[in-house]
């Protein structure tokens, strides 16, 4: 069973404002509804750690952890663990084609073909027809490498090296998608060969010199080859079919190490809960784009609710949802196979939210409750319908 861990975390933080010295009695309540969705995550749905980092211009930083972030020792859960955030990767790739578009180095309009002749040929598929907005966008018609990737045994890739190229290369010669909008990691790949073909630098070393020491992300970085997470980090877990943990249902295996070349630009950062709702708070303040191009992300269209989920919006790497309360949040969740999952998004108000578990949410009920933190997170405690505690 999994230990119960609540954990408030009130100092500042840099880039974020000081907690005031008396907070007002509603974020005593808002931090009691996130609690609450947590402990839903845990003690209903079986999830071994859950947290939840927030900011608020009106209550400062804190965070809340529910459960154990390693099944062997009984470690606590912690909001400031770093975990693989999969891929809200996409926004960070995505934010920087956006920057080389403000600086006319990228036409958002322009086809694939003008920066990567030849890559998108083949079985139909034709990167002269496709452009840099459809690709942010998950509207070019490119399938998703990944579905082909989960089809084969785990141990076959897990610990492997994989080529950006590679996977594109893959996804060419699978089924076309049979709807409009159609979620592909393969596009953000596709997108960050776009990045170094016009800067001649890697993608990755644009996020970073871009995005990440420009924000003092001290937590977030690409791993590379190396499959185990540097510094403090939650552990993390999926379905074991071929044994049983500890002789009782279910059965999980360690998923956190893992080579994670496999989703690149579009899913490989490791960050914490609380860089990534510094990124997010830090796009949608104007400090890594111009209001004007900042809008372009914000231009979404009808994603497919059976990728995503019901009323989501997909702009150029950002996904926009319904809040329960009324209006929207904005960010990005993201998923990695080994069992750690984020989300990272910004309500009408400024507040931001980071969500971390370590087991993947099983059932469409499990999935509903992950979301609904955000919910607790962003809209006034009464506002809402999940379970709340007491602070």
């Amino acid at each position: 069973m999994a230990l119960l861990a609540p954990v408030a975390n009130a100092a500042a933080r840099p880039g974020t404002e000081p907690r005031p010295a008396s907070p007002p009695p509603d974020c005593d309540a808002a931090r009691g509804a996130v609690r609450g969705s947590l402990g839903t995550l845990v003690d209903h749905h079986g999830v071994p750690g859950a947290a939840a980092d927030v900011v608020d211009r009106r209550c400062g930083p804190w965070s809340v952890a529910r459960g154990v972030a390693d099944l062997d020792t009984g470690r606590r859960m912690d909001a400031e663990d770093r975990l693989r955030i999969g891929s809200t990767t996409k926004t960070f790739t995505v934010a920087v084609v956006v920057q080389l578009a403000a600086e006319r180095k990228i036409g958002l309009d322009a086809p694939v073909e003008r920066y990567l002749p030849g890559l998108i040929r083949g079985n139909g598929y034709d990167g002269r027809k496709i452009t840099v907005r459809q690709l942010l966008q998950h509207t070019s018609g490119l399938p998703d490498y990944v579905e082909a990737l989960a089809e084969r045994p785990v141990k076959e890739w897990r610990f492997r090296h994989f080529e950006p190229r590679e996977q594109i290369a893959a996804a060419l010669t699978m089924p076309h998608p049979d709807k409009k909008w159609h979620y592909a990691t393969t596009n953000t790949v596709v997108a960050g060969l776009i990045v170094e073909k016009v800067t001649g630098h890697r993608v990755e070393a644009e996020v970073n010199r871009r995005v990440i020491q420009k924000l003092g992300l001290r937590d977030t970085y690409w791993p590379g080859d190396a499959t185990r997470i540097r510094g403090p980090h939650s552990r993390s877990y999926f379905s074991a079919a071929d044994g049983e943990r500890g002789g009782t249902p279910p059965s999980w295996a360690d998923g956190t190490e893992w080579n994670m070349t496999f989703a690149g630009a579009g899913g490989a950062l490791v960050s914490t809960p609380a860089d990534v709702n510094r990124f997010f708070g830090a796009l949608f303040g104007g400090k890594l784009l111009p209001a004007r191009w900042l809008a372009e992300m914000k231009r979404t269209v009808p994603a497919d609710p059976d990728r995503l989920w019901p009323g989501a919006r997909y702009g150029l790497g950002l996904i926009s949802t319904p809040l329960e309360c009324g209006g929207r949040w904005w960010g990005h969740a993201g998923t990695v196979p080994g069992g750690h999952r984020a989300v990272g998004a910004v309500g009408p108000g400024g507040r931001t939210v980071s969500v971390a578990v370590n087991q993947l949410p099983a059932t469409e009920h499990a999935q509903r409750d992950f979301r609904a933190v955000v919910d607790s997170a962003l809209c006034p405690p009464d506002r809402t319908s999940h379970p709340k505690e007491n602070p």
